[in-house]
């Protein structure tokens, strides 16, 4: 049960089965807990339905529930810094490391200094150690404080009730979302998948389908077959149950990127290089013949599936020999194995990409729009290009012939996306596997002029409005009116930047622009729980941008204008983990004139981010408090957002800006790879934010969808058609608007 409430959490609701809900839910039992009382102090809220049914459940059950919250809202980890009254600056300096780590290595007369328990030695009149909980040297803490003080947030994320229907029905909508899911929603679907059985619909994604098949393979091998259309989902299978990774990812990006995040930067302790993990393939007999009779039995022409097969030739060559499926190829019945294998290895095919490139180099566009229009995905990914390449007019008109052929993920990806490209301005994208990265403009825009680029924006649009009013006028409706809840229209459509860490609180689309309610912003991190004691250096930083200037607040530099460090902390202990925090001072950064706060974290050891790693930022309009015993300044019931970080192969991390004139902080991961702050592109960050605000919002579609059908916009929620917040919390329900 306890997997089935973290899904409902998620969608900021409580799951409580049927035999528990009450029978008469006009009558209140009297309580037999404190759950909704406990609840208030992390930070959460009950409708009236759902404190009628947690009235009903046991002792046992509703401390079962709170355990379980207490957990998600991280209660039980270490949250003590390395600075006791942190937010006071304890004046340490440079000068001060090294003059005692100068006396630590050469002097072996210890004479009035103190001794710590990690081995070092403070000079008098140096570091104040009564203010310190560990080592200052080398960042080890020893005294750590029982998170006791909480509950002091103004706003409560309320909750509602959830039964068996509502975790059917977003499994259904994970299952069916025609966009792919990001992690929070993969590990959704992954408890989903275990706890109940799946349901008969059509699975939209590849990368959910692998999900599906994970789950299938168990119960019958044979019933997988269907789902198989290409020898590319086999692959992606097998290399998502070797990797974890749904996403086609070349073994050599997975192992650059674990180079690089080993590389040493810097010299200091600690930064030695980890042993980088293999991805030999290794697979039993059961596998092999599964593998085999799939490849087999595939209703695919072989020609077509050697092409499919081509531009991942080098992974399929290592799988082959793996799954040993020459040896398979010669058993009686695998006759479509032996074939293909042979024309495979032989090359007897021709690959369609290279006619592509071959006609579009002549500049023929008869030809190459011709075999684009055979593949209208990849003409929709290319048209800008090709708008540049040929002209506007030949590539819009070649192109509306086939756009009602393309998903409408991608139609409204190049309505979205089309200002940024034309305009020349510099683009953040996010190659597969890779990071986040700033590339400058399609050099063949100098080609063209202002007006003919701005023409080509006005195209795209309504070429693709268009295709969005057929597709919605297609479907038959008997409504007459709609309600769109207004904060629809500051809600970006679930398209394209899938976030990588997983939300375990209520969650929210990259790019949510997050209100401040106080004078305070306190950014944590938490990282090291159940890892045993060891040096695991990771930082937690912000980088602010004035008009002119670039200021750091980091291990390196803890105080400064309108930011305040808790201490760098270098040593976990045992278990339990540690903390980081850094104050945000709102008032005194606007009076110094500064646009953004930045917000990063990094891995400073050889390796990536911690697994299983918490950062977000607390939010309250009352004063958060800072314990004066261990400096404590954790309260889940003021925590606006957080993260948790499962990605093991990012180095550094953006999860989140603050706009400091507007008070809002948004919402958005940008991986990087930066051991320190300082590496970050700022340029990479405008142009990410860019991308973001683009995007269409969902009260934007549904004033199209409403336009299509002629349905009269109302004011209230009692209309034929009503689309709420609460509707809007589900991202893959929102993408059954993406009529195809």
């Amino acid at each position: 049960m306890n997997n089935l409430l973290k899904v409902a959490i998620r969608q900021q609701a409580l799951y409580i089965p049927e035999a528990t809900t009450p029978l008469t839910p006009t009558l209140f039992v009297p309580i037999k807990g404190l759950l909704a009382a406990n609840l208030s102090k992390l930070g959460f809220g009950v409708t009236e339905d759902l404190l009628r049914a947690i009235n009903r459940l046991s002792d046992q059950e509703q401390q079962q529930i709170i355990n379980l919250f207490r957990e998600i809202t991280n209660c039980d980890k270490n949250w003590t810094p390395l600075v006791k009254d942190w937010g006071t600056p304890t004046n340490e300096t440079i000068i001060d490391h090294i003059t005692n780590w100068f006396y630590n290595t050469f002097s072996g007369n210890k004479g009035e200094r103190t001794q710590l328990p990690c081995g070092h030695t403070i000079l008098p009149n140096t570091f104040p150690l009564d203010r310190y909980n560990g080592c200052p040297l080398c960042g080890t803490t020893f005294d750590h404080e029982v998170l006791e003080n909480y509950g002091n947030g103004c706003t409560l994320k309320v909750l509602e009730l959830w039964t068996t229907a509502d975790l059917l029905q977003h499994m259904e909508s994970l299952l069916t979302s025609k966009t792919a899911l990001d992690a929070s929603q993969v590990d959704s679907l992954k408890i989903l998948l275990q706890e109940l059985p799946l349901p008969a619909v059509k699975i939209a994604m590849k990368e959910t389908l692998m999900l599906a098949i994970d789950t299938l393979i168990a119960i019958d091998p044979a019933k997988v077959q269907p789902l198989l259309a290409s020898p590319t989902d086999i692959l992606r299978y097998l290399w998502y149950k070797h990797t974890g990774h749904l996403q086609l990812l070349e073994p050599k990006v997975i192992l650059n990127r674990m180079k690089r995040n080993n590389r040493k930067h810097f010299a200091g302790a600690g930064a030695h290089t980890q042993k980088i993990p293999s991805l030999d393939l290794k697979y039993n007999r059961a596998t092999c013949l599964i593998a085999a009779t799939w490849l087999n039995n595939m209703q695919m022409d072989i020609i077509k599936m050697c092409e499919t097969m081509h531009p991942k030739r080098n992974m399929w060559v290592r799988f082959i020999r793996a799954l040993r499926l020459a040896e398979y190829a010669k058993r009686t019945g695998f006759d479509q194995l032996r074939a293909l294998l042979d024309m495979f290895y032989n090359e007897q095919y021709e690959v369609w990409q290279g006619r592509l490139n071959h006609f579009r180099l002549k500049l023929d566009p008869d030809s190459t729009f011709y075999l684009l229009q055979q593949r209208p995905g990849l003409f929709a990914r290319s048209l800008f290009a090709n708008m540049l390449w040929f002209g506007e007019k030949p590539a819009t008109a070649a192109f509306s012939k086939v756009i009602d052929k393309v998903p409408a993920r991608l139609v409204l990806s190049l309505q979205m996306y089309a200002a940024n490209y034309f305009h020349g301005t510099n683009r953040a994208v996010k190659p597969l596997g890779g990071v986040n990265k700033f590339i400058a403009a399609n050099k063949l825009l100098h080609a063209h002029t202002y007006e003919q680029r701005i023409s080509m924006i006005d195209a795209v649009t309504d070429l693709c409005f268009q295709a969005m009013r057929q597709r919605f006028a297609a479907i038959p409706s008997a409504n007459k009116t709609i309600y769109i809840d207004p904060a629809l229209f500051h809600m970006p459509l679930a398209i394209g930047d899938r976030a990588e860490s997983v939300q375990d609180l209520p969650s929210a689309l990259m790019g949510t622009k997050f209100p401040l309610k106080g004078d305070q912003v306190r950014l944590f991190m938490q990282w090291g729980a159940g890892l045993r004691a060891q040096h695991l250096d990771m930082d937690l930083s912000c980088m602010v941008y004035y008009p002119s200037k670039v200021d750091t607040c980091s291990f390196s530099r803890l105080t400064t204008v309108g930011c305040q460090h808790s201490g760098d902390i270098r040593h976990i202990p045992d278990q339990i983990g540690t903390a980081e925090y850094i104050n945000l001072d709102i008032t005194a950064l606007q009076k110094a004139g500064a646009r953004h706060v930045v917000f990063t974290s990094n891995a400073y050891t050889a390796g990536a981010l911690s697994p299983n790693m918490v950062v977000g930022w607390m939010d309250s309009a009352y004063p958060m408090r800072i314990t004066a015993r261990g400096g404590v300044a954790y309260d889940p019931s003021c925590v606006q957002h957080s993260v948790r970080i499962t990605s093991n192969l990012s180095k550094g991390l953006v999860f989140g800006v603050l706009d400091v004139a507007a008070r809002e902080i948004i919402w958005l991961e940008m991986a990087f790879n930066g051991q320190i702050a300082q590496q970050l592109h700022s340029g990479g960050v405008q142009a990410l934010l860019a991308k973001l605000n683009s995007k269409m919002s969902i009260g934007a579609l549904l004033q199209i969808k409403a336009e299509a059908q002629q349905l009269t916009v109302t004011d209230t929620e009692d209309a034929d058609e009503s689309y709420t917040f609460k509707w809007a919390r589900d991202s893959a329900a929102v993408t059954k608007l993406l009529v195809d």
